[in-house]
């Protein structure tokens, strides 16, 4: 038997961080990217975001690459904007960031993403994932900031 806690927070944006995600359907993408996260196996804890990105904290399984997960979550879900909400110019962007989260601080994670709106009044999304992976030692290439 196996014994796991495995929390991750990913974070993704929209093709060229457009504010492609209006308000008014918001809350339906987070639900179902929550849909999209569990059909993978994964438990979302959290998912919230802007109008060019998403934060999902997830708890996930020992067998799961988190790389397939994200591309399910994103392929799956850009599909279903297209199609349900017709917008027709929707792209993901490529790639995404995820860093472990002690169970810990899974609450302290969880109320971050809940303070997305009132967050990003002060700091824009490129300035929040620099943020996020100096605090994680995530080395970077800075022209993918420029």
């Amino acid at each position: 038997m196996s014994y796991l806690d495995l929390n991750v927070h990913c974070v993704f944006a929209t093709k060229e961080r457009e504010p492609f995600i209006l308000e008014s359907w918001r809350n339906r993408l987070h639900e179902f990217l929550g849909g999209c996260a569990r059909e993978t196996g994964c438990i979302p804890k959290r998912i919230g975001g802007v109008s060019d990105h998403v934060h999902m904290l997830l708890a996930m399984k020992g067998t799961h690459a988190i790389s397939e997960v994200m591309r399910e979550v994103k392929t799956v879900s850009s599909r279903w904007i297209h199609a349900e909400l017709g917008e027709r110019d929707f792209a993901w962007q490529e790639g995404f960031a995820a860093f472990s989260v002690s169970a810990s601080r899974v609450p302290v994670v969880a109320a971050y993403i809940d303070r997305q709106e009132e967050h990003h009044r002060k700091l824009s999304s490129k300035e929040e994932l620099k943020q996020l992976l100096l605090r994680h030692g995530v080395v970077y290439d800075p022209r993918y900031f420029a």
